[in-house]
This record gives C-alpha cells, sequence and structure tokens, in this order.
C-alpha cells in the first residue's frame, strides 16, 4: 500500500515516516464502552492495517490519558514475533487517550567508504554522528500515533500544539457510518494546507481493492471525509516542513497515525 508508514528502528524504538512500505498502529477490542472495564489492545507494524504480519510494535512510550489528565498504566503487557498485547482499565467516565508521541534525527553518511545510518534521539545525535561526516543527510522526525476509548458519554479532547495533530468536527468515538466528518489538521498548534491523508478500513486482505480515500488538506487545514461502512479504520497524515532544531537537518518529517471505530 503506497502510503501505509514505515518500520520501527531496532534500536532507538523511533517510528519514522516514508516509503517503506509499513505501518504502525494500535487496535482496540473496544472504544466506546457502557460501563468502566478493561479492554485489549493491539499493537504491530504490519503490511495491512490492523493484520499481524510482520513484527511487535514497542510500546515503552506509551501514555493513557484518562478524562481528568491523569495516567493509567497499561498492564498484562506481552510481546510476541509478531504483534504487542496489553490490557487497561478503564474507570473513568469520559474519554481516553492512547498516544505514543515520539521526536528524534535520522541521519546517512559515508564512513571509510561504508553507509553509515543513525536513527534516535537528537541528544545521541551529536554523540554518534562526526559532524563532519561525509556525505551527511540528516532530518528530524516528529510522529504521534493516537486511538481514543469512551466510558460513557465522549468528553472534550484538547491538542498538545506540538507537532501533527487533528481537529475533527464530530468526535473520534462518535461516529456513524455515512455521516460525513470534517479533519482540521495542526503543525504545532496552527491549521496547515498541504497534509498529506490517506484513510483506508481494515481487513484490506479480504477486498479486491485496497486502497483507500486520499486528501490533501485545504488553506484551513481541513478535509472532509465519509466512512461509508461500520467497523475500524486506520488514518495516516504525512507532511514535512524546514522548522529544525538541529542545524545540520535540512528537513522535520511529521507522521499522525489514527485508528478510529465506525459504527453502524
Amino acid at each position: 500500500m503506497k502510503r501505509m508508514m514505515t518500520v520501527l528502528a531496532m534500536t532507538a524504538g523511533m517510528m519514522t515516516t516514508a516509503a517503506y512500505g509499513h505501518g504502525y498502529w494500535i487496535l482496540p477490542s473496544s472504544t466506546v464502552l457502557s460501563a468502566p472495564q478493561f479492554v485489549t489492545f493491539d499493537a504491530a507494524v504490519s503490511n495491512d492495517p490492523f493484520h499481524f504480519n510482520h513484527r511487535p510494535l514497542a510500546i515503552d512510550e506509551l501514555q493513557i490519558i484518562a478524562p481528568d489528565g491523569s495516567r493509567v498504566a497499561p498492564v498484562n503487557v506481552g510481546k510476541g514475533e509478531l504483534r504487542t498485547t496489553f490490557d487497561a482499565n478503564f474507570e473513568q467516565k469520559g474519554t481516553y487517550r492512547l498516544a505514543i508521541y515520539r521526536e528524534g534525527v535520522r541521519a546517512s553518511w559515508k564512513e571509510g567508504g561504508q553507509s553509515k545510518r543513525f536513527m534516535g534521539k537528537a541528544a545521541d545525535f551529536a554523540k554518534q554522528v562526526p559532524e563532519s561526516a561525509a556525505e551527511l543527510k540528516v532530518s528530524e522526525i516528529a510522529n504521534r500515533l493516537e486511538t481514543f476509548v469512551t466510558v460513557g458519554s465522549p468528553s472534550k479532547l484538547k491538542t498538545s500544539g506540538r507537532g501533527l495533530e487533528v481537529v475533527a468536527s464530530t468526535h473520534p468515538n462518535d461516529l456513524v457510518a455515512g455521516e460525513p466528518l470534517t479533519l482540521q489538521f495542526l503543525v504545532d498548534g496552527t491549521p496547515t494546507a498541504g497534509v498529506e491523508v490517506e484513510v483506508v478500513k481494515g481487513q484490506t486482505r479480504y477486498r479486491d481493492q485496497k486502497s483507500g480515500q486520499k486528501f490533501k488538506s485545504d488553506k484551513d487545514g481541513n478535509i472532509t471525509v465519509t466512512l461509508p461502512e461500520a467497523g475500524m479504520y486506520w488514518l495516516d497524515a504525512d507532511y514535512s516542513d524546514n522548522k529544525v532544531s538541529i542545524k545540520q537537518a535540512k528537513e522535520r518529517s511529521l507522521a499522525y497515525v489514527l485508528t478510529l471505530e465506525v459504527l453502524p
């Protein structure tokens, strides 16, 4: 799938954008609960949304944020060959945000005639990459992965003003098949044009046509999408700019991945 997002670097656990042919995601067993209870999650990197066929997703930086702003720790965490699994107990009324946000640096250069690569935190970049390295290419990365779970009635969601984020016209846990949904994409808190977005319904392995709907945000950062059928959807948004903090970097790559459940 052309715009399915990338792999996790084994050494740094860093989600990266670009065309490596794999997407990453977190899949909840339920997104809407009538009463407090546990939800089970799968997390993986794969060729197709919500199908385990490549490798597990590291969740060491996962945050589960309760409606009152407190944090919930995942329990029963297990890492297999193809997926990571965990549970979380949702006790408060309102909406929980599950998110992984990672910033970092990727670089390539030549040393002694051999190609070298780095992918990791900015603090480690200066220690591990020679400043005068031959053919040095550096870019910054800011990637966000999210999904939401609501107990009872949905509660208001806030953005952080950092990286690529989305504001939905309809709460993510209140989506109904066939109804239009407007999504506004923000970069560092500002509505941004030119964000490339793809929305793919799950179970692509059972369809002849696997490609999803593709969009580009308008001058106000908006796209409008209609999710035609009930089911789980994978949203991938990508954007790049030159707002870098490391002098060797020429570009910043931003990504946002969202799992949505649409009800009949």
